[in-house]
């Protein structure tokens, strides 16, 4: 089942390499018209991966891993304490204001100390992006605490919808302002597809719910997952591989 991982992730060539940063930073942040849509349709997810402490209050030890320009914090109603895994210091550097607001930054979820355990772990836009995404996960599942939920939100990668809509919308901008094909930009970010993803989570936890933004899983843009009482033997005896 994970034989292709970890993958490889395909290199950028120079002139997308010489870009990358700012566009990276622009699109997070949703500076340019295509991505100003983009992250309108995106906070389905962070409202998704929000909505449990925003209807119970915060005070929840949570993690957030991929936290990127820590555009998920206004989502998150007096979260506290709240950690990060963010190996790019570059995309949270320029917000100070938000930095505030984290108490632990690391740049590898396996530099964590072991004792620390966390009620909620959350991703948003990010599992798509790991190249050892099986680890990650077992390593998650080991970091919950007793009762603990892991919930992630994805964009729909290897599904239709998902593929259209980016390029009608930042594909299109992409080529009108530097020429350039934006596909190469998906395929060095995104290395899995949610499907795969799915098998993942579903190995490593016992129960594992699914909701769409869409009409099905193969027509929809986005998706939700809730992830509870992981495996944690699976976990432990896939660590050891590492």
């Amino acid at each position: 089942m994970f034989d292709e991982f970890p993958k490889i992730r395909p290199v950028l060539p120079q002139q997308y390499r010489e870009i990358f940063e700012k566009h990276y930073l622009e699109n997070r942040e949703g500076r340019s018209r295509s991505s100003g849509v983009t992250q309108r349709l995106e906070a389905w997810m962070h409202h998704r991966v929000a909505d449990d402490v925003n209807s119970r209050g915060g005070k929840i030890l949570t993690l957030e891993i991929g936290a990127g320009t820590l555009n998920h914090l206004p989502y998150e109603k007096g979260v506290y304490p709240y950690d990060i895994v963010e190996p790019n210091e570059w995309l949270f550097q320029p917000f100070p204001e938000r930095r505030k607001l984290v108490q632990n930054f690391y740049p590898d979820v396996f530099q964590i100390p072991e004792e620390r355990c966390y009620q909620r772990i959350i991703s948003i836009a990010t599992f798509e992006q790991l190249t050892d995404l099986p680890m990650v996960v077992a390593k998650a599942g080991l970091l919950l605490a007793e009762g603990g939920v892991l919930r992630i939100a994805i964009p729909n990668e290897g599904c239709w919808p998902w593929k259209l809509g980016y390029r009608l919308t930042n594909g299109v901008e992409f080529y009108l302002r530097y020429g350039l094909n934006y596909n190469l930009i998906m395929r060095h970010e995104h290395v899995n597809t949610a499907p795969e993803i799915e098998n993942v989570l579903c190995y490593f936890f016992t129960r594992t719910r699914c909701c769409v933004m869409g009409f099905t899983k193969k027509l929809s843009f986005y998706r939700f997952y809730i992830c509870e009482n992981p495996a944690r033997d699976r976990c432990e005896v896939f660590l050891t591989k590492r």
